[in-house]
């Protein structure tokens, strides 16, 4: 294989992939996990009335199933899917939108067609980092070769690998870019803060039937999943940054396996570089490659975030507030990115531990998390327009108490689990109304 022309396609795949500013939008991934209302064990896709059973209810309220063979894997509907990940969670990727009030609505339209399924099956939709009854080992793969490819490939990786495949549920953003110069400022900005932001958005109490009593859960797994493809891109902040130092980064991991649309196998420890035709692949085959690496930010046909635990609303979309405030205004962005200019990947790496031990005290370099999150809010409301602000400020409010989710569920633990938990559970829908809302153009 020619590796500069591996790295020369890679990267154009990525400027194909610009867009103009005025259509910046923002996608969103919310996993969520669907528990037994009494036991909060989580429900699996083989059971009688588990995930199999929701996903055909919903075909209803038209959506289209996806299937693998003759199983159900997922839906499609108007841009947006419904997927299944490993351990049955059941993940909404809502389409691309320019305004926060419109993710939030199709949420919304998501909720009040699950929500009432779930329901008559004494089920629901419960928003946590990880599984808040169930052990990976009482939760089998569902029926999908990708994912018997990975939980194999992993069984001599990280310590922690299926527990990330299996117990874990994030809250995932992308963002577009409109330059290489812009996709660099973005990318380096996300990963240079991410210890700050998987403290902020911490929601793992419950680990394993037992208590996690340290922080960021989260960061924890994903540190002890897989080096090869977790962390952040070891070559994102420096100064050579850009799309063929991404390019490289994936052309010398390992994929797992390969999906070029015509056939999937099983790839095990060969580089990319060495599976990579720049002169006959397909571009659902990179797009294949692309996702079969899990940084806490990635690049695909957008620059996805993807440090946050899930949590539930309106926390969840506190999470889009903040991002657009910072990644989408430009006096932002730039703040941001002279600040993070001289932040290395040791300095992450330690204060990725330091969290761990630390909570919102642990420091990256000489300052808490506490410390820069505040800042980071406080900046992005000066980058939201007046009829966003609203969304930010239950983050703000609870990290004024200095409070993250994590702490919530702690604080509340004395209760017992299922009351500690219930305000991570989605019911009592509040309908949401078009009311005074604004065309940002």
């Amino acid at each position: 294989m020619d590796y500069e022309r591996q790295v020369k396609a890679i990267a154009k795949y990525f400027e194909d992939n610009e867009k103009e500013i005025k259509d910046f939008k923002m996608g969103l991934e919310i996993e969520h996990f669907i528990i037994d209302k009494d036991s909060f064990r989580t429900i699996s896709y083989y059971e009688e009335k588990g995930t199999v059973d929701t996903l055909e209810q919903m075909l209803q309220y038209g959506w289209e199933g996806i299937y693998e063979g003759d199983n159900i894997l997922g839906l499609k509907k108007n841009g947006t899917t419904i997927t299944l990940e490993p351990g049955s969670q059941f993940e909404l990727s809502i389409r691309p939108e320019k305004h926060i009030f419109d993710l939030e609505r199709d949420y919304f339209n998501f909720l009040n067609e699950v929500l009432p399924i779930l329901d008559r099956k004494n089920q629901a939709l419960i928003t946590t980092g990880y599984q808040p009854e169930s052990s990976i080992s009482d939760i089998k793969i569902i029926p999908k070769k990708r994912y018997s490819y990975m939980y194999e490939y992993f069984k001599d990786k990280g310590t922690h690998a299926h527990n990330m495949m299996k117990g874990t549920a994030s809250l995932q953003l992308s963002v577009d870019y409109n330059s290489e110069k812009d996709f660099v400022k973005k990318f380096r900005v996300a990963s240079a803060i991410s210890p700050v932001i998987y403290q902020m958005f911490d929601n793992a109490y419950y680990f394993e039937g037992g208590v996690w009593d340290k922080s960021s859960l989260r960061s924890y797994i994903w540190e002890n999943c897989d080096k090869d493809r977790c962390g952040i891109v070891d070559v994102a902040l420096d100064k050579s940054f850009g799309y063929e130092k991404y390019a490289e980064y994936i052309l010398n991991r390992p994929p797992i396996f390969i999906d070029n649309g015509k056939e999937v196998y099983f790839t095990k420890d060969k580089l990319t570089k060495d599976i990579f035709d720049p002169d006959k692949y397909s571009t659902q085959e990179l797009e294949h490659i692309l996702t079969m690496f899990f940084p806490d930010v990635r690049a695909k046909k957008y620059i996805e975030i993807r440090m946050m635990d899930g949590v539930p609303y309106p926390l969840n979309f506190s999470a889009v507030a903040l991002w657009k405030g910072i990644i989408y205004d430009e006096e932002n962005l730039n703040k941001i990115y002279e600040y993070v200019d001289d932040i290395s990947i040791e300095d992450v790496n330690k204060a990725k531990k330091d969290i761990v031990e630390k909570g919102l005290y642990g420091k990256l370099r000489d300052e808490t998390v506490y410390e820069i999150g505040k800042r980071l809010i406080e900046l992005s409301k000066s980058g939201l327009r007046e009829n966003e602000l609203k969304y930010i400020l239950p983050l703000e409010e609870m990290f004024n108490e200095k409070m993250t989710p994590r702490g919530k569920t702690e604080k509340r633990a004395y209760l017992g689990k299922k009351k500690a938990l219930d305000w991570c559970i989605l019911n009592n829908l509040i309908e949401v109304k078009d009311n005074g809302h604004e065309e940002i153009n």
